[in-house]
């Protein structure tokens, strides 16, 4: 008998990210439409982070993940982007009303993750 195939982390942050993706996308034109910043970026985390304002809270909608949105301006003020490589982040940054940016925090480290909204 063949054990069940988990599912890994990453697996139910896609599904999570699937079904909040109209909401995802809203916060992102917000971002852009009010000036606030051209780069948004949502941190999703399953710990506590002290990066952006949480908008889909894990435990409150009984997901995995919970899910928060910064901004370029905010990471590179944290220092968890140098000032110097702001440009090289520019660069392979995605059309944000296309892609969402995700940070992305996990027990081993973290990292940028660009995710295609899908089209209806």
């Amino acid at each position: 008998m063949e054990p069940k195939s988990k599912k890994s982390p990453l697996d139910h942050l896609k599904d999570d990210v699937d079904f909040y993706q109209e909401s995802l996308l809203e916060v992102a034109q917000e971002i852009i439409n009010s000036k606030v910043s051209e780069h948004p970026i949502f941190i999703a985390h399953q710990h506590e982070v002290s990066v952006g304002e949480v908008i889909l809270d894990r435990m409150e909608l009984g997901t995995g993940w919970t899910v928060q949105a910064s901004t370029l301006g905010e990471f590179v003020e944290k220092g968890i982007i140098l000032k110097e490589k702001v440009p090289q982040f520019k660069a392979t940054y995605k059309n944000p009303l296309q892609h969402m940016c995700i940070f992305v925090i996990v027990p081993e480290g973290a990292n940028f993750v660009f995710y295609p909204y899908k089209k209806d």
